[in-house]
């Protein structure tokens, strides 16, 4: 089987349209098979200033008090999960809420835990329960926390969650969600790109503003080891027949090739 890993974050995930889930159906008539992987920022910040606990980020990571970890789960297992599953039910996909840690799903390590607290990045991934749901026919969506050997609980950023769950699972395609219909220069959809050619973008001014960090996370993400990260809209469809509507950003070597 093929296999799309889509990551979903939390910003978009309330503006997702039938549209998008339908393009998601018409893959999976191709042949292919899904696994979410989600983000909750905004709910997550809404809860933590609920219970007056202080959220500041350093280098685009979530710094984590054991206090602010309780909620991020709360948040992300209890609230955004359930939602993305719902969802995705309503829209004829069947689904299964996964906690990181349920099963050692997501095993992770501490980053930097003096300066960050409880965020990690991910040691290893156990695919054996993710392809137990494919086989049913189910599609696991995956908050992403993670467990250490310990069995402490760590917050991981979603998008190197998200790549790492596709490299395990040598996916066909990551798929980052957001509220655009990928990168656009002087007006136009760009529909490839690589990491350098990004970053002249970004210098010349031509990606700006919330783009900015959409396509830095991607890159990140290439740099974890994935051949290509997609950028799609989660607002309508992806999908026009066979072709995929979007930004694709790809390793510099596989241009060159």
């Amino acid at each position: 089987m093929k296999t799309i890993v889509i990551k979903c974050g939390g910003s978009v995930m309330d503006k997702l349209t039938p549209s998008f889930f339908a393009s998601v159906k018409e893959l999976e008539k191709q042949g292919y098979q899904f696994v979410f992987v989600h983000g909750g920022g905004p709910d997550i910040n809404k809860m933590l200033d609920l219970f007056h606990v202080p959220h500041e980020f350093e280098q685009g990571l979530r710094k984590t008090t054991a206090q602010a970890m309780e909620i991020v789960e709360m948040v992300l297992s209890g609230q955004t999960n359930r939602k993305l599953v719902a969802l995705m039910h309503k829209n004829g996909l069947k689904a299964i809420g996964l906690n990181g840690s349920d099963g050692e799903v997501l095993q992770g390590e501490f980053l930097d835990q003096e300066k960050l607290g409880f965020v990690g990045e991910i040691a290893d991934v156990n695919v054996a329960v993710i392809n137990m749901l494919l086989q049913e026919h189910n599609i696991p969506a995956i908050t992403p926390i993670a467990i250490t050997k310990d069995g402490t609980k760590l917050n991981i950023n979603a998008d190197f969650a998200a790549a790492a769950v596709a490299n395990a699972l040598n996916a066909d395609h990551c798929i980052f969600v957001t509220d655009v219909d990928g990168i656009m220069i002087d007006g136009k959809l760009l529909p490839q790109t690589d990491a350098m050619e990004i970053e002249k973008y970004i210098e010349d001014g031509k990606i700006t503003g919330g783009m900015i960090p959409k396509v830095k996370s991607a890159v990140a993400t290439i740099e974890k080891g994935l051949q290509s990260v997609m950028i799609v809209s989660g607002l309508k469809s992806f999908l026009k027949g066979k072709e995929w509507i979007g930004t694709e950003i790809t390793a510099k070597e596989r241009i060159l090739k």
